[in-house]
């Protein structure tokens, strides 16, 4: 039996957290990558400068590796599920 080894986080969710509060790491923070969505607070507001079209670097590229399916969660598994499941299989 093969094991599916994709993150349960949903892919949708952690796009929209990307694009509307990347710059705050909210997408870092509900894969649970919590250090370096710290990080990421005090890199993108104290480097505000370092952006391409007003879009700070490091959410553009986290964007890129979302929509690429590259992201992925603190254990290392790809965030890419576009729904989140709520129920593992067998559940009833």
């Amino acid at each position: 039996m093969k094991q599916n080894n994709d993150s349960p986080k949903s892919k949708f969710v952690c796009l929209l957290l990307c694009v509307f509060l990347g710059w705050l790491g909210a997408h870092r923070f509900y894969t649970g990558k919590f250090g370096t969505a710290i990080l990421m607070i005090f890199v993108t507001a104290g480097f505000s400068y370092l952006s391409v079209f007003g879009i700070p670097i490091w959410p553009f590229i986290d964007l890129v590796f979302i929509l690429d399916g590259s992201f992925r969660d603190k254990d290392g598994r790809p965030v890419t599920r576009w729904a989140t499941q709520f129920f593992p299989r067998g559940h009833r």
